[in-house]
């Protein structure tokens, strides 16, 4: 740790003669009778008075006290006030962000932080990818069983999806039956990978419903994130990776 070193006068060392000594002893110094008999003067002090709020002890009279005492009750209930809130902002915050039925965001806040990630491949060019997910057969569940059922396979799929990915990944509902994925430093390769693996972890878990079990299926797109890119031209191109890999399902099952 830096220390402050012992401040001498220059050329002074330990056990040096003060400036003015000779080898033979130090000068004596001549005091004349004025000064001798001069007593040293003292400054005197202010004395110490007590204050509050700065108002000295003496000005309060039982009537300002009654006032100040007012306004700091009033001070603490606009304290109480304002924290009050700003914690219900910040939870009207979080619920504007999250999607109405799933546990996920919703398109306004995926789109926001789509922005976020893109600024940030941009500054520090890491990758990152977008996976476009779409639910197949929900129209389908829907007009069987109906439409809560359809609902209930729409909170399943996000559960799934937020089981199955990172806390850094963003996850949200973009409406409808489609579900979009932001992966942070991923390239391309793994962002289809870890698409694969999701599709297949939705696959493997079918909806339970009343006794019978649904079968949940998805096809997806998956586009790597590029600098200076508008999101919505992002989203544009995932979503159409993932209706060209939905047909080419449909066709190798033909």
């Amino acid at each position: 740790m830096t220390k402050i070193e012992d401040r001498r006068p220059a050329g002074l060392g330990p056990g040096a003669a003060p400036i003015g000594a000779s080898g033979g002893g130090a000068r004596p110094i001549a005091v004349t009778a004025t000064q001798a008999a001069t007593p040293p003067q003292t400054v005197a002090q202010p004395a110490a008075t007590a204050t509050v709020m700065g108002i000295p002890e003496p000005e309060l009279t039982p009537r300002v006290r009654d006032a100040i005492m007012r306004l700091m009750g009033e001070v603490d209930q606009l304290r109480n006030e304002l924290n009050r809130t700003r914690h219900r902002l910040a939870e009207l915050e979080r619920l504007a962000d999250r999607d109405t039925l799933t546990p996920l965001y919703n398109r306004r806040a995926f789109v926001r932080e789509l922005s976020r990630a893109m600024a940030h491949v941009e500054r520090y060019n890491r990758p990152s990818c977008l996976i476009y997910f779409d639910l197949n057969g929900l129209k389908e569940i829907n007009d069987k069983y109906g439409h809560a059922a359809g609902d209930a396979a729409l909170i399943q799929v996000g559960q799934i999806l937020l089981d199955n990915t990172r806390e850094v990944d963003v996850i949200a509902r973009l409406g409808g039956d489609e579900y979009g994925v932001i992966l942070s430093e991923t390239d391309a390769q793994q962002g289809r990978e870890k698409a694969d693996q999701l599709a297949e972890a939705i696959r493997r878990r079918p909806l339970h419903w009343e006794g019978k079990s649904l079968p949940l299926d998805a096809a997806y797109g998956v586009y790597p994130l590029k600098p200076g890119e508008d999101p919505g031209s992002a989203l544009a191109a995932a979503d159409q990776m993932m209706y060209s890999h939905k047909l080419a399902r449909r066709a190798a099952r033909a």
